[in-house]
């Protein structure tokens, strides 16, 4: 995992103690075992047709805000502005 991100999550005293239980009798940490819930979870819901519906949606309404913005960017600058080059790094000379 070379992009790992952290979550803190709220759990009902009851449920982490399940939880906590069920961990140590499996052999894995509580870690792993939401790790994999999630895993399972967001793999359920992918596969749901209602939500690749709504993704479908989610692009088009991400297409019209990136519409918006470039019109808005054209109509302030005339043109889309171009991407600034990067900064050369400076080379150090034979006599340095």
């Amino acid at each position: 995992m070379s992009d790992v991100k952290t979550l803190a999550i709220r759990l009902d005293g009851d449920l982490h103690n399940q939880l906590t239980i069920l961990a140590k009798l499996t052999g894995i940490s509580i870690t792993d075992a939401i790790r994999t819930a999630i895993e399972k979870e967001v793999e359920a819901m992918a596969a749901n047709p209602e939500t690749a519906a709504k993704a479908s949606k989610f692009q088009d309404a991400i297409a019209r805000q990136a519409d918006e913005q470039r019109a808005a960017i054209e109509a302030l600058f005339g043109t889309t502005p171009v991407e600034p080059s990067k900064p050369r790094t400076a080379r150090k000379s034979a006599t340095s």
